[in-house]
């Protein structure tokens, strides 16, 4: 049985300040208004034979993850089940105990097919096809890394150098790996480009769970103990494990570092599929479409004498005047501009900001949580509005603040509202008024969106000033 593996989890720090910690590049909405998540699943589900899928994330994203996976069609029907990680710990602890779990759904004969959630492919045949070559040479026994076939001398990815060509009933299928290389510098990577046997290292994979616990036993011993004891301690519900604390204690490795550099089992399927990782804004930006200056635009502008530039700007008029070459991205609460051939660069600026303690390295203003989400849409001294929006049927846990009060205005929708003793319906355009101190709980117990605003006011108005009384998510604080 193939199994596929999503792992959802990277910050994408590179394409700040779109992407965060708390809302990171798997979530992010495409100029097509697709994910990339719903678009790794979606391609996952197409291939034949798939039955069940796992998807390795953190626990604080499980909601989220769930909402995107309702969006796409069949996605219900397969069998989902999750990993939840207390923190990321990188892919050979995550790949792992997805081989675990998989061993444990399908027996050891389970095929895994290790697919990052931030990845885009273009070509779903051609796709197809690298994986069914792929299959045959696990079935093998070998641990298949799939290579892309490079188009230019790129200094962003790791390469693979392939080795004597694998066949099956004379059918060439892939090639042993020669050896892993990390990012080159420019001349390096023009001569891989020019040399034809390297191609990109993609980090999708493809093997029998058997097969890799047995190698990472063999390699890395410690880790392959580790992961066994947390993922035995996990606590199980019906559609997920959750790992316990002592998985943020695991090493942090990467599964070519502790398996595919190590083994002589290892295999590369080269694949050009239009493949891309979206690793930079010059790579989203590469998903518009390019105006007579090569400039490429989301959003409403004005350019002026403006060359081969990047703005991302979907909120609120952006206007360029005389400038080439730049990457200019408005969000809410940050604005990043940069010279496009720095936006490998970008992660210095998220880093700086987290050095800091700057909250917009991890939040932006509109923050999702298993009941829906909420945006901030103005801040002040001893004030704070915000849009609330509840999902049909959701309710927010029963709560209270010891430093603020909040008053509640529905601007669509009905809201059944817990105020102390108190129970009541209040529907579009009337309010209500919750006062500090007050035990309440909001709930949408109707078919549609509800749209609220709220208006805090008070000595503090921190989101960790909360107390939990019931929450139906399990959530303790947040």
């Amino acid at each position: 049985m193939l199994i596929p593996v999503i792992l959802s989890g990277g910050a994408g720090t590179r394409l700040w300040p779109l992407s965060r910690q708390s809302h990171p590049k798997p979530f992010l909405e495409l100029p097509d208004g697709e994910t990339l998540l719903q678009k790794t699943l979606q391609r996952a589900l197409a291939l034949p034979g798939v039955e069940r899928f796992l998807t390795v994330t953190n626990r604080e994203y499980y909601f989220q993850t769930r909402d995107v996976y309702q969006r796409v069609p069949g996605a219900a029907e397969r069998g989902a089940f999750y990993l939840l990680e207390p923190a990321g710990r990188n892919t050979a602890p995550a790949i792992a105990a997805a081989a675990l779990q998989a061993r444990e759904m399908a027996g050891p004969d389970a095929l895994l097919l290790v697919l990052p959630a931030d990845h885009l492919v273009r070509d779903q045949a051609a796709f197809a096809a690298a994986v069914a070559k792929a299959r045959r040479l696990a079935e093998q026994g070998y641990l298949v890394t799939f290579g892309i076939t490079p188009d230019r001398p790129e200094t962003g990815f790791g390469y693979i150098e392939g080795g004597e060509a694998l066949t099956e009933g004379g059918e060439a299928l892939g090639l042993a790996v020669r050896r892993f290389v990390e990012k080159p510098d420019a001349a390096t990577a023009a001569a891989f480009l020019a040399q034809g046997d390297y191609t990109w290292n993609s980090g999708m994979f493809c093997f029998r769970a058997e097969a890799f616990l047995s190698a990472l036993a063999s390699y890395q011993p410690q880790l392959d103990g580790d992961i066994r004891a947390v993922w035995a301690e996990g606590r199980r519900k019906d559609d997920y494990l959750e790992l316990p604390a002592g998985f943020a204690q695991v090493a942090d490795i990467s599964v070519d570092y502790a398996v595919m550099e190590k083994t002589d089992r290892a295999a590369v399927v080269p694949g050009d599929f239009g493949w891309t990782d979206i690793g930079s804004w010059t790579a989203f930006g590469d998903l518009l479409p390019a105006d007579a200056d090569g400039n490429r635009v989301l959003g409403e502008s004005v350019l002026e004498d403006v060359r081969d530039c990047i703005v991302h700007s979907p909120e609120r008029l952006a206007a360029l005047l005389g400038v080439e070459g730049l990457v200019v991205v408005d969000t809410p609460d940050a604005l990043l501009i940069a010279r496009r051939d720095r936006d490998q660069d970008v992660k210095r600026i998220v880093a700086e900001l987290k050095r800091r303690g700057h909250e917009a390295h991890n939040l932006n203003r509109t923050a999702h949580r298993p009941w829906g989400t909420y945006t901030v849409l103005e801040e002040g001294s001893r004030f704070k509005i915000k849009r609330i929006e509840v999902k049909p049927g959701a309710a927010l846990s029963l709560q209270m603040h010891y430093h603020r009060s909040e008053h509640w205005i529905v601007v669509s929708g009905t809201a059944k509202i817990v105020n102390g003793e108190d129970e009541t319906l209040i529907r579009t355009n009337e309010s209500t008024y919750i006062p500090a101190g007050t035990p309440h709980r909001l709930v949408n117990p109707g078919t549609i969106v509800l749209v609220m605003i709220e208006v805090q006011s008070g000595e503090y108005l921190g989101e960790d000033d909360i107390v939990r009384f019931d929450d139906r998510y399990g959530r303790t604080a947040q």
